[in-house]
């Protein structure tokens, strides 16, 4: 199979609608440390920033002249909040679960730097890189949607959903319980899988069209006849 960037554009698409599916599903529960469950829940976490970064790729190589620097800007904040995001998500599967007994201060600290509830003990600038992430994603979502709002290039009312949900998202987080907080994954899980399915389906679309006036034009010359 000849690799081609349309492909690669294409598949992207199937990458953010993986990463809005598994985040809508998986973000909300909160099972306990000392369960397979919560294993194969943080796996997951870990799993929607890889899929991530590349469903955001995708969605900005497709649009990368139309949304110009505020979609670069975006990009940029979006993709470095991904990275973050993975490398702390990555340390709850495989490192947490063995310092349960060990150091449980540190546990609870680290599994309560999401919910925003005091810790226990101090994590020095863990603590401080998890809130500019936070930052990160918040503008990020907001200028990346806005900028494909004005790109028109995919669907308009996905774009300003996944624009509204970060800064929504961080509003809620001052303002509802942590359980409730996690509710706002589903607008940004919901705008991921809409506009990578457009992004996925965008090359049939095309080809069906192609085909369409093919024969459209293949049938004018027998109606002169």
């Amino acid at each position: 199979m000849k690799v081609t960037t349309p492909k690669l554009i294409r598949w992207a698409g199937l990458s953010a609608m993986v990463a809005g599916i598994i985040f809508t599903a998986v973000q909300p529960t909160h099972p306990s440390i000392n369960t397979s469950t919560f294993i194969i829940i943080t796996s997951l976490k870990t799993s929607i920033s890889i899929f991530g970064l590349l469903g955001i790729t995708g969605l900005y190589a497709r649009q990368v002249e139309e949304t110009g620097w505020q979609g670069l800007a975006g990009y940029f904040l979006l993709t470095t909040y991904y990275a973050v995001q993975m490398c702390i998500s990555f340390i709850e599967p495989t490192i947490l679960p063995l310092l349960t007994t060990v150091a449980p201060t540190f546990v609870a600290s680290a599994l309560q730097l999401s919910s925003g509830v005091g810790s226990p003990t101090d994590l020095g600038s863990l603590t401080t890189i998890y809130s500019l992430a936070s930052i990160l994603y918040v503008l990020g979502s907001l200028l990346f949607g806005l900028a494909m709002f004005r790109a028109r290039i995919l669907p308009r009312w996905a774009a300003a959903l996944f624009a509204v949900s970060g800064p929504l998202a961080g509003t809620m987080f001052t303002l509802l319980p942590y359980q409730l907080v996690q509710l706002t994954s589903i607008p940004i899980g919901t705008a991921m899988v809409w506009l990578g399915y457009a992004l996925f389906s965008e090359r049939r679309k095309k080809k069906s069209e192609s085909v369409l006036a093919q024969g459209i034009v293949s049938q004018e010359p027998s109606k002169a006849a």
